[in-house]
């Protein structure tokens, strides 16, 4: 393949012959940035993600290594983040910050969000001095975030806010149903960034 091709382009092609390593030498020799070479990293990842035993840990350590050496701090956040969507761990304490069940209770409290409905999507400990699964509740809550914000536009979008005659009784009740949500996605999106503040 060209060196001129996009990265995404070269994974795919290699992952769809069954050669996952020479997908891993083509992200190696790319320049990283966050667009497209973090797509075939997080491309690769999910790949490894279905493989078990040897065969993972071949595709899954290089990978880490290469997300790892990575000069850009966000950037190497989020292929942690991504990886972690796929079920593959990247982070042994190197990259995410390491808070306790209560730093997510606070932090969950400051934001006006409620921690416990993470526990519908993830496990949290009993204990509130243990550490939590920092890349999970950043994923959840994202997720959740997204959730509550296409639900807000769903309903803002069915409302005609131009029309003359003003606004109907239900329409008005849709229109602060909208802007609950969206309140509500931007307080996930607030637990979100402070749980992953101070990433390395």
């Amino acid at each position: 393949m060209s060196q001129a091709g996009r990265v995404t382009d070269e994974v795919e092609f290699w992952k769809r012959r069954g050669e996952l390593n020479a997908s891993v030498r083509v992200i190696r020799a790319r320049t990283p940035e966050r667009l497209r070479w973090r797509a075939a990293v997080a491309s690769v990842t999910a790949a490894a993600g279905t493989m078990r035993g040897f065969a993972r840990m071949r595709i899954e350590e290089p990978v880490r290594e290469i997300v790892l050496d990575l000069d850009d701090r966000i950037l190497r956040r989020e292929s942690v983040l991504d990886a972690r969507k796929a079920g593959v761990d990247l982070d042994r304490g190197e990259v995410l910050p390491r808070h306790t069940r209560w730093d997510l209770k606070r932090t969950a409290y400051l934001t006006g969000v409620d921690q416990e409905e993470l526990m519908r999507y993830m496990k949290l400990p009993n204990d509130y001095s243990r550490p939590v699964d920092i890349a999970a509740v950043v994923i959840v809550s994202r997720a959740l975030a997204s959730a509550h914000k296409q639900r807000g536009d769903n309903l803002s979008s069915r409302v005609q806010a131009d029309k003359g005659d003003g606004l109907l009784l239900h329409e008005q009740y849709m229109l602060d149903r909208a802007q609950y949500e969206h309140d509500l996605s931007r307080r996930w999106i607030a637990l979100s960034k402070t749980m992953i503040d101070g990433s390395r």
